[in-house]
């Protein structure tokens, strides 16, 4: 399934794609797309609804962040061989981890305004990891029985706040509308290996980043493991895990106002943001 939710900021209602890409009503079978949803019970149920019998969102209303509710937005640096490269930096021994904060989160097409202070702002199309049970020190071969979905993350960075105030990233990562998220969340069995995604980034029309998460140094199954050692990972919660080459740091291009920024991951939808 490809669940959205719609409608004016704090007040979006949830809805399903259908196989033809129509936006369907879903609010006579939920309340809300919110963590206790990702159940999989919950799941199934909404999985064995016939999308011609919802009723169809007239017009092209404003699509949120596709699930309400998220607790921790857990992120992953230096994850791409490609971009570890392009930065000159060695290769993690175990993955980096930071985070961003849950007021960076926004809709998929919410214009990005560039913060005072800021004049290095980037971009990073990320795979975004969406768990949907709780998971606690579980083996690598049990991990993605912890994931609900996916989505098409986008970890934009103020680099001079996150490199020359002091290095610590989250400073850098969590101004307003710093994590695009969405268009829809996938529920997992529409994607068969998370290693085999396409991911790109274009701006005005120029394509930034190309790259494809088969050069992950940390797979996502290696991701959910790896920080399940450490912490309770819990339904809602989201790993956004890392960006493939091409990112404005390696060239010294930025953002700036009226920039188109586009990022998708194959099968999960495009972004589109306009800077102002």
């Amino acid at each position: 399934m490809k669940l959205a939710r719609w409608g004016a900021k704090g007040a979006e209602r949830p809805g399903l794609i259908d196989a033809k890409g129509n936006l369907r009503d879903l609010s006579g079978h939920c309340t809300d797309l919110t963590p206790d949803m990702l159940a999989a019970d919950r799941l199934s149920r909404l999985a064995a609804l016939d999308p011609s019998s919802l009723p169809l969102v007239p017009g092209e209303p404003r699509l949120g962040v596709p699930l309400d509710g998220i607790g921790s937005i857990i992120a992953i640096g230096l994850n791409y061989r490609d971009h570890a490269a392009e930065t000159g930096l060695a290769l993690p021994s175990e993955p980096v981890v930071f985070s961003k904060h849950r007021s960076s989160l926004a809709g998929p097409y919410d214009p990005l305004a560039i913060p005072p202070g800021t004049e290095k702002l980037d971009w990073e199309v990320e795979l975004a990891v969406v768990i949907g049970n709780a998971a606690w020190q579980v083996s690598e071969a049990d991990a993605l029985d912890h994931v609900a979905g996916y989505c098409t993350a986008n970890d934009i960075s103020a680099r001079d706040w996150q490199i020359e105030r002091g290095g610590q990233w989250i400073k850098g990562k969590s101004g307003p509308g710093f994590c695009p998220l969405g268009p829809w969340l996938v529920t997992k069995d529409e994607v068969a290996d998370p290693q085999a995604l396409s991911l790109s980034t274009h701006v005005d029309g120029r394509r930034k980043q190309n790259g494809t998460t088969a050069d992950m140094v940390f797979p996502v199954r290696a991701l959910v493991a790896y920080l399940s050692r450490f912490m309770i990972l819990e339904a809602g919660d989201v790993i956004v895990t890392g960006t493939p080459a091409g990112v404005g740091l390696a060239t010294g291009h930025y953002l700036y106002p009226g920039a188109v920024m586009e990022a998708e991951v194959a099968g999960l939808g495009r972004q589109r943001v306009v800077v102002g």
